[in-house]
């Protein structure tokens, strides 16, 4: 009996000791987690619960197009730098001009870029995170013969009229059509055709797999049926058996030409030191895709919507736009870069488009090495997250930042200081390569839609901010034209 009770005795102890250890070793590691080590100052700021951080607090959708809560809250607490940690990864967001543009000029020094797990996941970390010498070379060029300005001015610009003017009269044929969807369909078209040579009717196919991507980059990677990541990896599937099978059938008769941008892809796989691959082939069209719509649609939708609320606006585009018209010698002629660059008011207007509908989640990147900021030590090896929409929508760089006021851009002696805070489209050496394209668009978008077009409000039109800009209930106009 003694034996029995001694045995007893000792396992219970031991088992003491074993929940005392683990007790004592996850409060030191949720201690660990919510102070994290650091050789210097972190910046203020909190890093959340364990593993899910403040994920769900930043994605809380915002009831308006205004800076997001999550935003305002901790800018008011901690100033415009501060620490947290979304989807597993500890981060520092910026929302200071001046940092942002310190983390732009050191790029490939102090910080490289770099994306969410999920976001390498979805697109491909080599094609994301791999540029550099001949393969940075190659993408880049490859990208700006399509996105790039003398390929704009020289090449695409009459098949961008033609394209936005092919929509307008389906649209007109229609009692109804929703915005976003129907831009969505007239910006993707035209770039599946040019760059995979897809029609139209193949285009919208591929199209609808990229619906959930937007939501997916930026979630947790929970692979399970009814997450958004689940969704978006169903998607991506989709969208590689796609390309995969047209680059494959392109292989097996490289002498064939079609005139698109998949030509240059296959001539350099061809090639003796080819410096890509299939996968990273297929990786890079899958990206540009997405990209050549997704922000752009959702910004000139909440741009459509300005429009139709500022009647004022619109009057005074009408009137730049018909000066055009009655310049130019025949009836027949197209839209030109010189008449793009002519439009003061227009580029106003688009400027204040937009800034105000600035959709990208954020612009990431990774320190090299321990940086130091404002005072503040980003340590080795954390993303820094750099929100435009943030800067674009503060109040103390942009007077009065919700309203729609495309005359705030007239004045020469403020307008430099504007131009500094305006970010939609990123900054330093990695500026979006489709910034160019994104304003020429929306340029051309206004100069058939009100030299030829009126159109009434037929439902919907409320926006809301998640990780995009999204209207809950759609925004639906119908096109009607001039008599």
């Amino acid at each position: 009996m003694e034996f029995l009770s001694s045995v007893s005795y000792l396992f219970k102890a031991l088992c003491t000791c074993g929940v005392a250890f683990v007790t004592g070793w996850f409060a030191h590691w949720v201690y660990r987690w919510m102070n994290p080590q650091c050789d210097g100052k972190l910046p203020p700021g909190s890093m959340g619960l364990p593993l899910v951080g403040e994920t769900f607090r930043f994605f809380r959708a915002s009831a308006s197009i205004d800076m997001p809560s999550y935003y305002k809250e901790r800018l008011k607490r901690y100033g415009p730098i501060f620490k947290t940690s979304l989807v597993g990864q500890p981060l520092v967001i910026s929302l200071d001009p001046e940092v942002n543009r310190f983390v732009f000029q050191q790029e490939g020094k102090l910080f490289r870029s770099w994306y969410p797990e999920t976001t390498n996941t979805i697109f491909g970390k080599k094609s994301l995170t791999t540029y550099s010498g001949a393969v940075n070379k190659f993408v880049r060029s490859f990208a700006s013969k399509l996105f790039g300005p003398t390929n704009l001015k020289e090449s695409l610009l009459p098949e961008l009229e033609s394209a936005v003017r092919e929509s307008f009269a389906t649209w007109v044929m229609n009692p109804s059509i929703e915005v976003k969807d129907g831009i969505s369909n007239m910006i993707f078209d035209l770039v599946a055709k040019k760059l995979i040579g897809f029609n139209p009717t193949k285009s919208r196919e591929l199209r609808k797999n990229f619906q959930e991507f937007f939501q997916g980059m930026v979630s947790f990677p929970i692979y399970f049926p009814g997450t958004s990541f689940y969704r978006c990896m169903q998607g991506r599937r989709n969208v590689h058996k796609t390309l995969t099978d047209l680059l494959k059938e392109r292989l097996s008769a490289p002498g064939e030409k079609y005139n698109d941008l998949i030509d240059q892809i296959i001539e350099e796989l061809q090639s003796e030191n080819p410096v890509i691959d299939v996968n990273f082939a297929v990786d890079v069209l899958s990206a540009l895709l997405f990209a050549s719509f997704a922000t752009l649609s959702s910004t000139l939708s909440v741009g459509f919507k300005f429009l139709t609320d500022n009647p004022k606006v619109v009057k005074e585009l009408k009137e730049e736009h018909t000066t055009i018209l009655n310049k130019r010698g025949s009836l027949n002629s197209g839209f030109t870069w010189e008449e793009y660059k002519s439009l003061m008011f227009t580029s106003q207007v688009v400027h204040e488009i937009t800034r105000i509908s600035n959709v990208a989640p954020g612009i990431f990147r990774k320190t090299l090495a321990d940086v130091k900021v404002k005072g503040y030590t980003i340590p080795a090896g954390w993303l820094v997250m750099i929100s435009p929409m943030a800067v674009d929508l503060n109040p103390t760089l942009f007077e009065d930042p919700l309203e729609f006021n495309p005359w705030r851009w007239t004045d020469k002696t403020k307008q430099s200081e504007l131009l500094r805070n305006y970010m939609p489209f990123g900054g330093g050496i990695r500026l979006c390569l489709g910034a160019e394209f994104s304003k020429l668009f929306i340029a051309l978008f206004i100069h058939v839609l009100v030299t030829e077009y009126r159109w009434k409000e037929i439902k919907g039109g409320d926006v809301l901010r998640i990780s995009e800009v999204i209207f809950p209930q759609g925004y639906h106009i119908q096109l009607i034209p001039h008599t």
